[in-house]
């Protein structure tokens, strides 16, 4: 008997089997945000011009690394997709649902009706039958196209004041409150499949929250289908609210409601006047005292940064159950809308990866917090 060919034999099974199970157990480790959070719910995205068209590979790489879910930052806005008032722009909104649908990812569509953003023509719409016409064409048009194929809509997009009262847009002026009913209903119909939300910024306040919760209890009363609720998210380091939000949550979800958190990034810059929200019409003076990193972000800023976010998955992560969606208002600190907003030429760093599209000590947080489970 060959013992030394026995015992070869035996080390080479021993050895398959240490690698067989390295291996198996590397591709059970998260190698990224979707995989590691794909038990507890989706990891979003929102997507400008330049990743729906895949101008940067670097990018595109991270995007389908990191993602399962997209959103539309601004070409399904009616300012860019129905410029006119019998033409619409389908060519980058195509493009957008068709990225989304080879690369296997949840569809948001955002946003149906919204005060701001809107095509030159709806200004001078002063008359119920003109805003009827165009609401209702639009939602037809627009839902009815990608119907099956988005999988949730953003219908009605801030309608509310700071105090939970309705914003005095130009659907509110000549419809009355009941437009927002009628959204729904027309969203519903156009596209029956796709979940319809509300989405805000502030609704996570006690006041606005209230606004939106009896906005929303009307419509359920009414019959109108709505599935779900988006909180914006767009917080500061140095007022991060976690109370506010956790109620928030527990609130909208005794609706019956799934919860998304639609636009979150967290901002590291002073605020003027504490700011708070996300009204695109406010603009301020540039000061040098308003844009204290401008070449880079200092290691204590980081950690900061880091921690917030580590504070916000852990509460994400306790109502897991309640929460569809959590998507991130920007692929990298580069491409995030707070370098121009509220103060124009701003340098921020709100995201998980930076400007090489590097992870960030804030990515490491939140990837953590499951590799701890």
């Amino acid at each position: 008997m060959n013992y030394y060919k026995i015992s070869l034999s035996l080390f080479r099974f021993f050895l398959l089997s240490v690698l067989s199970i390295q291996l198996s157990f590397s591709q059970k480790t998260a190698v990224s945000l979707k995989s590691a959070y794909q038990d507890d719910f989706l990891i979003g995205t929102a997507l400008g011009t330049e990743h729906i068209l895949e101008k940067n590979e670097k990018a595109d790489a991270l995007i389908k690394r990191e993602f399962n879910a997209i959103t539309p930052e601004n070409i399904m806005k009616a300012q860019i997709i129905h410029p006119a008032p019998n033409r619409y722009n389908f060519t980058l909104a195509d493009k957008y649902v068709e990225y989304g649908q080879k690369n296997q990812m949840y569809i948001v569509g955002h946003t149906l009706i919204w005060h701001s953003q809107l095509p030159p023509f709806a200004f001078k719409m002063n008359n119920a039958d003109s805003v009827r016409i165009f609401m209702t064409d639009h939602i037809n048009t627009v839902a009815g196209r990608y119907a099956g194929k988005i999988n949730s809509w953003d219908v009605v997009n801030e309608a509310l004041n700071e105090d939970g009262t309705l914003r005095k847009s130009v659907f509110l002026k000549t419809l009355g409150e009941g437009y927002i009913k009628e959204a729904f209903d027309l969203a519903a119909k156009a596209d029956p499949k796709a979940a319809l939300y509300y989405n805000d910024y502030n609704i996570e306040q006690p006041a606005k929250r209230k606004g939106a919760i009896d906005l929303i209890k009307k419509l359920q009363a009414s019959g109108t289908k709505i599935d779900g609720v988006g909180i914006q998210g767009h917080w500061s380091i140095h007022t991060l609210n976690l109370k506010d939000i956790e109620e928030s949550i527990m609130e909208f979800s005794r609706l019956g409601l799934k919860i998304a958190f639609t636009e979150l990034d967290l901002t590291v810059l002073p605020n003027p006047w504490d700011l708070q929200g996300a009204d695109v019409n406010q603009r301020f003076e540039e000061k040098p005292e308003m844009n204290p990193y401008k070449d880079a972000l200092p290691d204590s800023v980081q950690t900061a940064l880091a921690d917030r976010y580590t504070d916000l998955f852990k509460l994400f992560l306790k109502h897991k159950d309640k929460i569809s969606r959590v998507t991130f208002w920007g692929v990298d600190d580069k491409h995030s809308w707070l370098n121009g907003f509220p103060i124009r030429n701003r340098t921020n760093y709100p995201l998980l990866f930076d400007r090489a599209l590097e992870p960030k000590k804030a990515y490491q947080a939140v990837m953590s917090l499951k590799s701890a489970e």
